[in-house]
């Protein structure tokens, strides 16, 4: 199963258990309101960025970011800690990884065997993001957009989903929604190493001005905004959510 905060961001307190015990002791500590999920054994994992203007009939895919999750090859000799420390991308996720897989981390992978560490795709925990946006058609579009109009309210956001083949996620069949993110998700196929910094700008600043759009739209049709008082007060408490995930993680 897959344990991780109702409300979260960055991979924080996410975990993958595999007893009902470890969920108990995940449950002692958490101290969020915490959600339990199915683990889904798909091979692929993406993220599909959602947009749909209120009053039109139909929304469309602004971006497909495909994730390649944290794992590493053995040689047969190298302890996994020993793989990790010699790739430029994973070095850095060591301690986050010793505390999912403990003195695992010594073992030694055979020769070719490939050793999944993370078992998510968050950036934050080193997968690798690649901008699979080439793969949006006219098909997948109309899926999507099936789907996220039975979600009320839902305009704009990003679907974490795992499936089993890309053709299948075409047609609609054999993938799971892992994640909704609403209006503060990021178009995470900016992360793809090959984009620029500049293309990154370009893209948050497109995507702005959906969410610009769809919030003009809400108000006008009776949707309340909050008050300057309120939007502090909420920024102060999602300060404060997020510190207390940190103390988990």
């Amino acid at each position: 199963m897959i344990v991780k905060p109702d409300i979260g961001m960055r991979g924080m307190a996410i975990k993958k258990l595999e007893d009902l015990q470890s969920l108990r002791n995940y449950a002692s500590h958490m101290p969020v309101d915490f959600m339990v999920q199915e683990y889904i054994s798909y091979p692929y994992e993406c993220g599909i960025f959602y947009v749909r203007i209120p009053g039109t009939d139909k929304g469309k895919i602004t971006g497909i970011v495909s994730k390649e999750l944290l794992a590493v090859k053995g040689d047969g000799k190298s302890t996994i800690r020993e793989l990790i420390i010699a790739n430029p991308r994973f070095h850095f996720q060591l301690d986050a990884i010793e505390k999912i897989i403990g003195q695992e981390t010594e073992s030694i992978p055979a020769k070719g065997e490939n050793k999944l560490l993370v078992p998510f795709g968050n950036h934050c925990r080193g997968a690798k993001f690649i901008d699979d946006s080439a793969a949006i058609t006219e098909q997948l579009s109309n899926t999507i957009d099936t789907l996220c109009k039975q979600i009320p309210g839902f305009y704009f956001g990003r679907m974490d989903i795992k499936y089993q083949h890309p053709d299948e996620l075409k047609e609609g069949k054999n993938f799971s929604i892992i994640e909704l993110n609403g209006a503060g998700s990021e178009p995470t196929h900016i992360y793809d190493p090959k984009h620029s910094i500049w293309f990154a700008w370009q893209e948050i600043t497109r995507h702005l001005n959906y969410l610009f759009q769809i919030s003009k739209k809400n108000r006008l049709s009776g949707f309340r905004a909050l008050t300057t008082i309120e939007g502090i007060r909420m920024l102060q408490a999602n300060k404060r959510h997020v510190q207390l995930l940190k103390s988990v993680s």
